[in-house]
């Protein structure tokens, strides 16, 4: 690592270089909203400079401040909209994208060289060339705005995996990550729980203008937890995910006390497909020696604290309601709707065979139809031959994660393979291709790829 590190009980934390990120989003939320709509791209302008910031001490210390923008700016998004008024293409949300962008030039070096680092990019380049396809669908329509969104949300994330091919040490980028997480989890944590109790005035104010159906209603003990992020699915992916990384690598009580208000959000997020990553990945986990003892103790911490949470809190109604529809089979109306989105493309007259390329219809709207899942998305967007190749590259890519576990015996392996693991369950049910859960998963299955000391940690353009 590089400058501006300190020492925090033994461990090197690179957080000052992801210092300017930090204070960015504090800005945002003092300032932003005194400076109205034209802080939005400023807010974007200083993304970017962050990301450039922090990629020029390291990889790690750029990967958690890009944590902390995808944490944290949707929330400095609804503060300015409350004085700004509602933007609904979310211009602030794009900051985040461009930080991950910045170490895409050394790409072209990899490129180049034409090394062993190519076999690790090549599910990559196969979900590139099919996102190029469906975004020249989308062209041929004439739909420039849904191209540029649909091309930015899906490959800035694999571009920004694929940068890290030859420039980052495995381990160390977990431990970054890690360490991002000891802030995240707390903060966005007791932020959830406060917005299920009582919503502050900006996250009412979005939730009445926003297309997404599944944060519930903008009313006390009515809100499905979201917290700090856009949404209840990446906010409880983003929870389950940190709680795997601080849990399994954060081996002292005190650390694992900041998961508990984070837990207790990921409840109330109400969202059933981070539950079961997360029980997955401790499943997982449970087949390792290095880190049985872990998922053993965290296991019976977090039945302890469900059981608590469904009779001796004010949630105990709605978490045992949730729980119960594991249950439900058949009923289980969620699992219908999803499954009639299959019928739906399969019974159109083509069987939707070339796709319609990306879209950004409101869901809220009369005829829209819903995608919920990767399959059902690269379906839509890219059609059943291209889709199908765009989903067996993810898979190539989760399947690797989970593969370097048996290969590998330190944690941080074992980690990577819950992730993995999750993931699995997740492609299915949630578009993890796409926006910050496209990050989350090809940043990991990235490191996957590159295994412990690759080639170095330094990361400077």
């Amino acid at each position: 690592m590089t400058a501006g590190i300190i020492k925090l009980t033994g461990r090197e934390w690179s957080l000052p270089a992801a210092a300017p990120a930090v204070m960015l989003l504090i800005i945002a939320l003092v300032v932003g909203p005194a400076l109205g709509a034209p802080f939005r791209p400023l807010f974007v302008l200083g993304c970017a400079a962050a990301g450039w910031y922090a990629w020029r001490s390291d990889p790690g210390s750029h990967l958690q401040a890009a944590l902390f923008l995808f944490a944290f700016s949707p929330l400095a998004r609804r503060v300015v909209d409350l004085s700004a008024g509602y933007d609904p293409a979310g211009l602030m949300l794009v900051g985040p994208m461009l930080a991950i962008l910045v170490p895409v030039p050394s790409l072209w070096g990899l490129l180049e060289s034409r090394t062993i680092a190519d076999s690790r990019i090549a599910p990559n380049v196969a979900v590139g060339g099919c996102v190029a396809y469906a975004a020249a669908l989308s062209l041929f329509q004439g739909n420039l705005f849904d191209a540029a969104s649909g091309v930015l949300k899906w490959m800035a994330p694999l571009l920004y995996a694929a940068s890290l091919a030859q420039s980052c040490d495995r381990d160390r980028m977990v431990q970054a990550a890690t360490s991002a997480f000891l802030v995240i989890l707390p903060v966005t944590g007791i932020i959830g729980v406060l917005q299920y109790v009582d919503p502050p005035a900006w996250d009412r104010y979005w939730m009445q203008f926003a297309p997404i159906l599944s944060v519930g209603q903008p009313l006390p003990f009515e809100v499905r937890v979201f917290s700090t992020m856009n949404g209840p699915a990446s906010f409880a992916t983003f929870m389950a995910t940190g709680i795997l990384l601080v849990c399994f690598l954060r081996l002292r009580w005190y650390w694992l006390l900041c998961t508990m208000p984070a837990g207790l959000a990921l409840l109330l997020s109400l969202y059933r497909t981070a539950w079961l990553s997360l029980a997955i990945g401790l499943i997982f986990c449970f087949l390792f020696a290095s880190t049985r003892k872990q998922a053993a103790v965290l296991t019976l911490g977090g039945l302890a604290a469900v059981v608590v949470a469904i009779t001796l809190t004010p949630f105990a109604d709605v978490i045992s309601d949730r729980l119960a529809t594991f249950g439900a089979g058949g009923e289980d109306g969620s699992a219908r709707e999803r499954l009639e989105q299959y019928l739906t493309l399969w019974n159109l007259p083509d069987s939707s065979l070339l796709g319609v390329g990306f879209s950004s219809s409101d869901v809220g709207s009369a005829g829209a139809m819903a995608t919920d899942g990767t399959i059902i998305s690269a379906w839509l967007a890219m059609g059943i031959v291209i889709g199908l190749i765009c989903v067996c590259a993810l898979l190539w890519a989760a399947f690797r994660m989970v593969i370097s576990s048996w290969r590998e015996g330190p944690r941080e392996a074992v980690v990577i393979g819950a992730i993995g693991c999750g993931s699995l369950v997740q492609l299915p049910l949630a578009n993890i291709a796409s926006g910050e859960l496209a990050f989350l998963f090809w940043t990991f299955a990235m490191l996957a790829a590159i295994g412990p000391r690759a080639h170095g940690s330094k990361g400077a353009l």
